[in-house]
Order: structure tokens, then sequence, then C-alpha cells
């Protein structure tokens, strides 16, 4: 099923249930989706990498939004983001955790042989492609730097 069915189907579900939240949520993935679509021209198919890339930068979108109104104490504002973000996180594989994506790097460092942080976005480059929607960039990022300034 792809992400529009899914989405079409979560959204009919929470009307049902009156549930706002979520309702907001699934409206932005939609309109997120149509957007993508037109953008492309011709209202072609997304790939299931690129719907994750979508879902991807809406969260990263709310979680920086939630960031910003918690350092300026607006709780308020905050805690919708907050909710918001659970409903968006359905729709995103399971996450690996920091053991995982360490591990990772690390075998990503060594098959290519990087020394230094010049090496830095050849690593990123390959495990961009192979955790794509597994784990954050900014997580990744860290853990490479990390290990190549050992």
């Amino acid at each position: 099923m792809s992400l529009q069915q899914q989405v079409m189907q979560e959204l009919k579900t929470a009307m049902k249930a009156k549930d706002t939240v979520a309702l907001e949520s699934l409206r932005a993935i939609k309109s997120a989706l149509l957007l993508a679509k037109t953008d492309k021209g011709g209202g072609g198919e997304m790939t299931e990498s690129e719907e994750i890339a979508l879902v991807q930068k809406l969260v990263k979108q709310r979680k920086d939004s939630a960031a910003i109104y918690t350092e300026q104490g607006r709780d308020d504002l905050a805690a919708p983001e907050l909710a918001q973000i659970a409903v968006l996180e359905r729709f995103l594989p399971e996450q690996l955790s920091e053991a995982e994506v360490l591990k990772e790097v690390q075998e990503a460092i060594q098959s290519l042989g990087a020394t230094s942080m010049k090496d830095m976005g050849r690593v990123m480059g390959v495990l961009s492609g192979k955790l794509g929607g597994k784990a954050d960039g900014k997580t990744i990022a860290n853990l490479v730097r990390q290990e190549l300034n050992k």
C-alpha cells in the first residue's frame, strides 16, 4: 500500500474519531505529497524512499518548531508540534538505535579506508544511502565525525 493510500485510510479513521491532531498531521502529509507530485510535473508516482524523505522533512520541521517554542518558554505551542511528530513517525520505518548506527558507521569507515575528516563526505554518501529513513542524518553525521576524529 502506498503512503498516499495509507494516509487516506488514516484520515478517514481520524475524521470518525474527531482526532484533530491526527487530522492536522495527516493533512500535512497529504498536502506535501500532492505538492511533490505536481512539482515533478505529470503527476508521476513517488518512490518509497522519496515518500520517506518527505515525511522525515515534515518531522524535522515540527521538531525544529517545538525546540524554538520550548526555548522561548511557549510550551503551549510546543505540545501540539510534539503530538504531530508522534502521528507522523507512524509512517516512517523503525529507527535504528544509536549503537546500531555506530556499528554501521564503523563498518563504512573500515570498508572505505577512511582515516580523516577529509573522507567524511564519502562516508556520509555511503551511509545516507544505506540508512536512509532508518536514522537521523544529524545523528549519523555526529557519529561519523566522532569516529573520524579518534
